[in-house]
């Protein structure tokens, strides 16, 4: 009697755990988008600092405060472009301060000569303005709080000298709190959040005829991680085991010993883990999907293929349509090594920066890896350059960047050469009507003179 109930129960929990880790994940890919994590980041810091400044304002008359409204949109400056160019503690803490002193001067010298006779010196206010602007270019301390510090001293009354204090206090405890989260979270943000960063390391390839290179291309990734390994999935066909057939097993264990033979090639050459699974069915994406979970791979290379009507191949898209990521493989020639590689962007998600984590890893750093991206209007270049400046700068290494006026088709075209392999992405992340509107890339490139290796995050669920 209570044995279904228990099932019932069983069979929710783990609808709930899954549910849970989706949307754990849903949340993780969100936040791996760089603008993302800095909204967030703006949103839980911003209000703990003033929290903080404000409860250290309560506690003693050394901050006033009417610190807080340059203290607040500084502090949302700071944390909000970290590598902009009023983003640095120097010019935070230092022209803050140098703002406060030019305001504070200002009021003294009209005071001294009769001239601070409304509420608010006007005089006073103009003088702290243009010493404030003369000292901060001067001492290179261009910040624009230190003019909201400069007028806010002429209300201060005869407590100058504790408001200059409090901004001396309040802005350093800000500042060193931005440089803690900065150094040790947001520009090792890679090891934390990216999953491709510290995974895709058990890489699995459907073999075939011709596919020695796309399996050489996984190895060249996998022994990018210390922890990685190939395993090279072979079919035969079932009438081997089945029936008996003389010349089918002796097909068979030649398969056998050339894929052995090959995988020990691979070891040797990568120094790698290599294992061969050889199954006696039709080659299939659920075979190799399974396989891939059964030896607990979190990346696939498969050689690229598509119908004869055009289309991915019901192969390939079967791959894409699971939670594990997918490379599917286009070599141009047989080659063993690569060592110009490029990536095509079009924007800083998840999907780029495991591109350009790829192209790290199989490249290394014999070269720079050249990211582009590719945009219709020079109105477009600004907001391109700061995308893959967010893109690029969580990844140690050498890049060269390319923001071009160019389709992206015909820009690969002319550059491929240049190359030996050009990442672009599988363009499963949006929707049918953006895809029907316009194709993937990668069904633009036929006739590269590079490899092209077409990257597909994993839905995970």
């Amino acid at each position: 009697m209570l044995e279904p109930v228990r099932a019932r129960v069983r069979s929710l929990w783990r609808r709930l755990r899954r549910l849970e880790r989706r949307e754990l994940d849903a949340f993780v890919r969100w936040i791996e988008h760089t603008r993302n994590l800095l909204h967030l980041s703006v949103l839980i810091f911003v209000p703990l600092l003033i929290a903080a400044v404000t409860w250290l304002s309560n506690a003693t008359a050394a901050v006033s405060f009417l610190l807080f409204p340059p203290l607040a949109s500084g502090t949302y400056t700071l944390f909000a472009h970290p590598e902009g160019r009023y983003s640095t503690p120097a010019k935070f803490v230092g022209g803050m301060t140098a703002g406060a002193l030019c305001g504070w001067l200002a009021l003294a010298l009209a005071t001294g000569v009769g001239l601070n006779g409304s509420a608010v010196s006007t005089i006073g206010a103009a003088l702290g303005v243009f010493f404030t602007g003369i000292l901060t270019w001067a001492l290179d301390l261009e910040e624009p709080t230190a003019f909201s510090t400069a007028l806010l001293v002429l209300v201060t009354g005869n407590a100058q000298f504790v408001y200059v204090l409090g901004i001396i206090v309040s802005s350093s405890f800000v500042a060193a709190t931005f440089v803690i989260w900065r150094d040790r979270f947001y520009e090792r943000r890679a090891r934390y959040l990216y999953q491709t960063a510290s995974g895709d390391d058990h890489v699995l390839v459907p073999m075939g005829e011709h596919t020695e290179t796309v399996a050489r291309f996984a190895a060249a990734l996998a022994s990018a991680h210390a922890a990685g390994k190939v395993v090279l999935v072979e079919t035969v066909p079932e009438a081997a085991t089945r029936d008996g057939d003389e010349s089918d097993d002796e097909m068979a264990e030649r398969t056998i010993d050339e894929l052995e033979s090959f995988a020990a090639g691979l070891e040797r050459e990568y120094d790698l883990p290599c294992e061969v699974v050889v199954a006696a069915a039709e080659q299939s994406s659920d075979l190799v999907l399974r396989t891939a979970r059964e030896h607990n791979c979190d990346l696939i290379v498969a050689p690229y293929a598509e119908h004869d009507r055009g289309g991915l191949s019901s192969f390939i898209t079967g791959l894409f349509d699971s939670e594990i990521d997918v490379i599917a493989f286009r070599p141009a020639v047989d080659r063993q090594q690569w060592t110009h590689g490029l990536v095509a962007v079009r924007g800083a998600g998840d999907t780029a920066r495991a591109m350009v984590d790829f192209a790290q890893r199989v490249t290394g750093a014999r070269q720079p890896t050249s990211v582009c991206t590719c945009i219709e209007r020079e109105s477009q270049r600004r907001r391109a350059e700061d995308t893959v400046a967010d893109l690029l700068d969580a990844f140690s290494g050498r890049f060269e960047t390319h923001i071009v006026t160019e389709s992206v088709e015909s820009y690969l075209a002319r550059v491929s050469p240049q190359y030996d392999v050009v990442f672009v992405g599988s363009s499963t992340d949006r929707s049918a009507a953006s895809r029907f509107v316009s194709p993937p890339t990668f069904r633009r490139l036929k006739d590269l003179e590079s490899d092209v290796a077409i990257v597909h995050r994993g839905r995970h669920r």
